[in-house]
């Protein structure tokens, strides 16, 4: 039971958590883009490295530039969005260099957790006063729902490319058809039209 667990966190921490670290140039910026569920809560942990003279600023904003949050001048701290619908976020951290100094590279350290990842069991547990094995097993119901709900919302988007592509299909069709009828009936208007000429020619008769 216990390997069970285990192996299920270890599941559950690469499908839901992501840790990156990056170098960001003076003066640039640099966006990172995930896909979020629909009422899906994202947490996010970021630090950067100090530099005189220099600031970094970060905003987080779905597809149509809607932002979820934005602070000026970070230095580490935390972010938690929800989005209503299914879409995709953009977390962007943007350098920026004061007067009279010069810039150089910082380095960024960004930490996101979606789902059941972003609970905190243990808060959960002593609330509630369960056990530590009946923490783990809420923890183990929570994530087979997460994974039933990603498995529906694959077997969702499977269904519409394969709607997609079969009226894609249909319309190829529709206009390979079409495509043809023209030049068939181009064809046989200029057989026509040569054959009127020839003959008002008396090439042939």
């Amino acid at each position: 039971m216990k390997t069970l667990i285990f192996l299920l966190k270890i599941c559950l921490s690469i499908m839901y958590a992501q840790a990156i670290m990056f170098n960001l140039n003076p003066n640039t910026q640099k966006c990172l883009k995930e896909e979020m569920q629909a009422h899906q809560i994202v947490a996010g942990e970021y630090e950067v490295s100090s530099a005189p003279g220099q600031k970094i600023d970060y905003v987080v904003r779905d597809s149509k530039g809607h932002i979820f949050t934005q602070k000026e001048d970070i230095s580490r701290g935390k972010f938690s969005i929800t989005s209503e619908v299914y879409d995709t976020y953009e977390i962007c951290f943007i350098s920026k260099v004061l007067g009279g100094h010069n810039g150089v590279v910082q380095e960024v350290s960004l930490n996101t957790k979606k789902g059941i990842e972003t609970k905190s069991y243990e808060g959960l547990g002593e609330a509630a006063k369960l056990k530590p094995l009946e923490v783990d097993l809420k923890r183990l119901e929570d994530l087979s729902d997460a994974i039933v709900q990603d498995f529906a919302l694959m077997r969702k988007n499977e269904e519409e490319m394969r709607d997609t592509n079969e009226s894609t299909n249909n319309r190829v069709l529709f206009f390979s058809i079409f495509s043809m009828c023209c030049l068939l009936g181009l064809a046989t208007w200029q057989v026509l039209y040569l054959r009127r000429f020839f003959k008002a020619k008396k090439l042939i008769e």
